[in-house]
């Protein structure tokens, strides 16, 4: 089972975050893509964050028509900070699991500052998406020479492999500049955000008030 976690604050869930993923599904075919709500995430500390119990619903009213798509409240449940490596161990312990990483261009040029990043990188693939303003690195830059030197270009995957059969893939995704701190504001202020977010999740969004 090839399964790909994609984590983040999710507030909200948009157009973005769902072609993102269904690209990365196709593209590195994976069985299954697990939309991960964080409770509290380590990279945002100082950001006022909606309940994680909204968040969650949120992405359930997002995917609920894709069935390549699933949302786990696993780290919503753990509480505290988040940590992507428990995640995945957690995860690993599903036999016959491979665990894939979604991230943004932003987010993996900075793995370096993860907590326990090297044992994420035995753990797990990456799926790295561009993100605007911040053009991947190269490897030798993201990581420490000796561990970057572990990785060797492979044309099958698009991306890089080491010796435990792990990749790092730079994917070519639609872009679709969409911020949820805009989508936010726009709901502070009373503005339409039709056409950024589903409208399953205008609705939810509407009937519990959030964002105002």
């Amino acid at each position: 089972m090839r399964i790909a976690v994609f984590g983040g604050t999710f507030n909200p869930v948009h157009y973005g975050h769902l072609r993102l993923a269904e690209e990365a599904r196709e593209i590195c075919g994976l069985d299954r893509v697990v939309f991960m709500p964080t409770f509290i995430t380590p990279h945002k500390l100082t950001e006022s964050l909606t309940p994680a119990r909204f968040r969650f619903e949120l992405v359930k009213a997002a995917i609920e028509d894709n069935p390549g798509f699933s949302v786990s409240d696993l780290e919503i449940r753990r509480e505290g900070r988040s940590f992507t490596v428990d995640t995945v161990r957690e995860l690993l312990k599903e036999p016959d699991t491979e665990v894939f990483l979604i991230l943004g261009s932003d987010s993996f040029n900075d793995i370096a500052s993860w907590y326990e990043y090297e044992d994420l990188l035995s753990l797990a693939s990456f799926i790295v998406a561009p993100r605007p303003n911040h053009p991947p690195k190269p490897l030798e830059e993201v990581l420490p020479v000796e561990l970057a030197a572990k990785f060797w270009y492979d044309s099958r995957v698009m991306g890089f492999v080491n010796s435990n059969g792990n990749s790092i893939t730079y994917l070519d995704t639609t872009p679709i500049d969409i911020s949820s701190s805009d989508i936010r504001e726009r709901v502070r202020r009373g503005r339409t955000v039709r056409y950024l977010l589903p409208d399953t999740v205008i609705e939810f969004i509407r009937k519990e008030g959030l964002y105002r």
